[in-house]
C-alpha cells in the first residue's frame, strides 16, 4: 500500500483492547499491505499479527524511544514509505505513545489517517450510564506531584470524567476521589473491556470504595466519575402549567 505521488502515509491503527473479533477487515488490511509495523512492544504484538497472518516487518515505537526514532521515521515517510503505528492495545495517542509522531508527521507534511476503532475508555463511559454529552478524558492521573491538583479541578467540573488506573493503585484512588468529590458521587468501575471477565460496577464513590477494598480487582481499570451537579439550578415550572389534572 503506497499513496499516489510517491508520498509517504502514517496510518494509526486501533488494535483490541481484549477481544480479537474486533479487529475491523480494514486494520488487518492496511497492516498486511504497509511497508512496516511500528509497535509499541513487538512482543505483545506477535500474537494478534499473527492471528491475522500478518508477516509486515515490525519494529519497535515507544515512549522510551520515539525521542530518538521519530524524526527518522518521518524522513522515511517523506521519502515515499508507507508506515503503520499500533499500541499494545486499543488507539495508540490515547494514553499510549503516537501523538509526537503525528505531530511531527503533520510538521512534515506528511499525510496521516487515523483509523476508527477500539478504545476501553468510550464502551466504559457508555456502560456507566452516566451522562455522556459531555465528558472529560485524564487517563492516567500523575502519580505524585500534581495529583492532588488535578483530582481537585475534575472535581469541580459539571462533566462526567474518566480515569485509567491500575488495579493496585485503584482503591485509593477512590479513596482520594472520595475526598475531593464527597461519598455520594456518582460513579462506576469497569475492568477487562471487551475480554472473558469484563464487568462493571456502579455505585456511589463510597460504595465502590468498600466493594474492591474487600475484592482486589485485577485487570485494566476505567473509572467513570459523574460531574459536579450544582445544587443551586432550580427546576424550571410552567408558569401556564397548573398542578390540578383534574378536567
Amino acid at each position: 500500500m503506497k499513496p499516489s505521488g510517491n508520498k509517504g502515509k502514517l496510518y494509526i491503527v486501533p488494535t483490541p483492547v481484549g477481544n480479537l473479533g474486533d479487529m475491523t477487515p480494514r486494520a488487518v488490511e492496511v497492516l498486511k499491505n504497509a511497508g512496516m509495523i511500528l509497535a509499541e512492544d513487538t512482543r505483545t504484538s506477535a500474537p494478534l499479527l499473527a492471528a491475522f497472518d500478518i508477516v509486515t516487518p515490525c519494529v519497535s515505537h515507544h515512549k522510551y524511544n520515539e525521542h530518538d526514532t521519530v524524526q527518522p521515521i518521518v524522513e522515511r515517510l517523506k521519502g515515499g514509505e508507507c508506515m503503520a503505528l499500533i499500541s499494545d492495545a486499543g488507539t495508540p495517542g490515547i494514553s499510549d505513545p503516537g501523538f509526537l509522531l503525528a505531530r511531527e508527521c503533520r510538521r512534515a507534511g506528511v499525510e496521516v489517517e487515523t483509523l476508527p476503532g477500539a478504545t476501553a475508555f468510550v464502551p466504559a463511559l457508555v456502560n456507566s450510564g452516566l451522562p455522556c454529552d459531555r465528558f472529560c478524558f485524564e487517563g492516567f492521573l500523575p502519580p505524585k506531584k500534581g495529583r492532588r491538583a488535578r483530582l481537585e479541578a475534575l472535581s469541580a467540573d459539571d462533566r462526567t470524567f474518566i480515569l485509567y488506573e491500575s488495579p493496585l493503585r485503584l482503591v485509593k484512588t477512590l479513596e482520594q476521589l472520595i475526598e475531593v468529590c464527597g461519598p455520594d458521587r456518582p460513579a462506576s468501575v469497569s475492568r477487562e473491556i471487551s475480554k472473558m471477565h469484563n464487568t462493571t460496577a456502579n455505585g456511589s464513590l463510597t460504595e465502590l470504595y468498600e466493594y474492591f477494598k474487600a475484592n482486589q480487582p485485577r485487570g485494566e481499570i476505567v473509572v467513570v466519575v459523574g460531574g459536579k451537579v450544582d445544587e443551586t439550578v432550580r427546576v424550571h415550572r410552567n408558569k401556564y402549567r397548573t398542578d390540578d389534572t383534574s378536567e
